[in-house]
């Protein structure tokens, strides 16, 4: 048994609520069940119950065993002192309030109806499931799926806001640095990720500003602090770059001590960190100011045009320093600005909407909707449970949904879940 049941339990009233008395066998009769907190402090506020003859409002506490509030110690919580019933599974002791009172205990389990119990033991004792539902959720109506995929889409997109915001504020409201962090870190992608945003954030952006109308002292700045220049080599290219880059980091007293070091084994030569840093130096020279055309931009092929980018000439016939190739142009592609629309342009378009109280909504849900779906074992799985993932926006849904419900088995504050208990009632 959990409490999230328990809740559920409460808040849709799945029990039967005629005949409900207390542990001192006093009436309850529930007026309002009350407002769901989700976070810190009584489960629900505003909660209106008649409890014997004395109409009472205040907040509702709900347990497995009544003995979970001494071991969560809300008796010495002042935020406990307003609540007006203890909802428990088990009664095992009686509890008090801060100032000594006695709070009135409701023990639920004999009102609840065995189909109840069994909806959610059929849910959560199933094992060695990949997701609790798996075997029901095709029947659940398509129009409740689509609704909720939609909903866990700006659910994700309001988490990846919260670190957005803690960017702004450490880089002093300064939009343009947040968004070339962010573009850094996902021109790195998974493997470089983490590199490329050490990088980024070694640098300060006004440094970055300073080179940007000169594409070879900008590849200097990132290759540089990248630490990709401290080996020997011969080539005018790249000694041209070390020479560069040795004025610049004296000039403006640049270290690289806290720069994750770069990844080139096991990644395919068009994702080497020498072609990505190129294309993005060239995304800064092309466009002169990113964020304003980042916010202004509306649809897929504006952002296309944006990031229509390739390298410097050098890097069209090399992967690395000093070691030529076969000569090739390498293009920013259409599927990589899928993945920075998906992973840093929306969310940041999404969460300066927020910082100015606008609405961006409609306008989000059709550029994600105008993205491909992404393909990842996640997205493929809940494919084959006939969820299918036609867009970015369904794929993004679903790693919400399965990192946020069905890992942490929160079915009962996920629709489908919702639907597939309430049908076994």
């Amino acid at each position: 048994m959990q409490e999230d049941f328990l809740h559920y339990l409460w808040k849709h009233k799945k029990f039967q609520t005629g005949a409900l008395q207390t542990t001192n066998k006093e009436t309850v009769v529930i007026k309002a069940v009350g407002d769901h907190n989700h976070n810190s402090g009584p489960d629900f506020f505003n909660a209106k119950l008649h409890i014997g003859d004395q109409l009472w409002a205040g907040n509702v506490e709900i347990h497995i065993k009544s003995s979970d509030w001494y071991v969560h110690r809300h008796e010495t919580d002042a935020n406990y002192d307003n609540v007006i019933l203890h909802v428990v599974w088990e009664h095992d002791t009686e509890v008090f309030r801060k100032d000594n009172s006695a709070i009135p205990t409701l023990v639920l389990k004999p009102y609840v109806p065995l189909e109840a119990i069994s909806a959610y033991q059929a849910i959560f004792t199933r094992s060695q499931k990949w997701i609790n539902c798996e075997n029901d959720i095709e029947k659940v109506d398509s129009f409740v799926v689509n609704n909720w995929l939609e909903g866990l889409y700006f659910e994700r997109l309001e988490r990846k806001a919260n670190t957005i915001a803690l960017s702004l504020e450490q880089n002093k409201n300064n939009w343009e640095a947040v968004l070339f962090q962010l573009l850094c870190k996902n021109f790195g992608l998974k493997v470089n990720g983490d590199a490329f945003y050490s990088l980024a954030k070694s640098i300060d952006f006004s440094v970055f500003r300073k080179h940007q109308n000169n594409l070879p002292s900008l590849e200097a700045l990132l290759f540089g602090q990248a630490n990709l220049l401290s080996a020997d080599g011969q080539d005018p290219y790249f000694l041209d770059l070390q020479q560069e880059y040795r004025f610049i980091k004296q000039k403006f007293g640049l270290q690289t001590q806290s720069v994750v070091p770069m990844q080139f084994f096991r990644l395919r030569p068009p994702n080497f960190p020498t072609i990505r840093l190129s294309q993005l130096a060239q995304v800064y020279v092309k466009n002169k100011n990113v964020f304003s055309q980042v916010i202004e931009a509306k649809t897929i092929e504006a952002f296309y045009d944006l990031f229509d980018v390739e390298t410097s000439v050098y890097w069209e016939s090399h992967y690395t320093f000093n070691n030529p190739s076969k000569k090739s142009k390498k293009k920013v592609t259409k599927a990589f600005v899928d993945l920075l629309l998906i992973n840093t342009i929306i969310p940041i378009k999404f969460s300066y909407s927020k910082f100015l109280g606008k609405e961006s909504d409609d306008e989000l849900t059709a550029l994600i909707s105008a993205i491909p779906s992404e393909k990842n074992s996640i997205v493929t799985k809940f494919g084959s449970l006939k969820v299918n993932s036609k867009t970015a926006l369904h794929s993004q849904a679903v790693l919400q949904l399965k990192s946020e419900y069905c890992d942490k088995n929160k079915c009962l504050h996920c629709a489908i879940g919702n639907v597939l208990i309430n049908r076994r009632i």
